[in-house]
């Protein structure tokens, strides 16, 4: 008498809160990079004036940040790295390591006592930042199996892009007006923070 092989295990499919908290902590990520990209402009008058820099200083402290992101060697460097090494370490790891060097980028810039450091808290922002954005497309992607949900997710995930470069100015605005520049980049740390340690605890 032969006895039927037990089943493997099935993985089990992740909850409708855990999937909805996995796409809120990568919609926050590609907020907070995109909109350094249009916030930083706001604050340049008055860091400016606050550090007595050159108007070409401030120029490259705005350009940096853009300039890793968008240049197609470096960008294409950074999105080959980030993708491989999620394989080899795993998503998450990859994630909250770009979360660091981005947190820590906008926490050196707030500290910034001249235009060299801004520049390169800019440059290291703009490293986390490529390593995030493939990443967190590839997490949602993973998250969201059903054709129709991840086509949502995914749909949701691309508009935060449009949404944080239109809120980068008033935001800025405001914060700049109530704290001063430096809290322009202060407030990407304690979301990046939260970030991390929910990415830890969902995983």
């Amino acid at each position: 008498m032969s006895s039927s092989a037990p089943s493997p295990t099935a993985v089990s499919e992740p909850s409708p809160r855990r999937k909805f908290l996995v796409l809120a902590i990568c919609c926050a990520s590609i907020i907070v990079v995109v909109m350094d990209i249009s916030i930083v402009n706001v604050a340049l008058p008055t860091m400016g004036r606050d550090l007595h820099a050159s108007e070409t200083g401030l120029q490259w402290t705005a350009d940096a940040y853009t300039l890793v992101l968008a240049a197609f060697l470096v960008l294409a460097a950074f999105l080959v790295l980030a993708g491989s090494a999620a394989d080899r370490l795993g998503r998450r790891r990859i994630f909250q390591t770009g979360l660091a060097a981005f947190g820590l980028g906008s926490l050196l810039y707030g500290l910034a006592p001249g235009i060299g450091w801004l520049i390169a808290a800019r440059v290291l922002q703009a490293v986390g930042g490529t390593m995030l954005n493939p990443v967190a497309m590839a997490i949602v992607a993973n998250t969201f199996t059903g054709a129709a949900e991840r086509a949502r997710a995914i749909g949701i995930f691309a508009s935060m892009a449009g949404l944080a470069l239109a809120l980068g100015p008033t935001l800025g605005g405001g914060l700049v007006d109530a704290f001063g520049w430096r809290s322009v980049f202060w407030i990407n740390v304690p979301i990046v923070a939260a970030a991390i340690v929910c990415a830890a605890l969902l995983a």
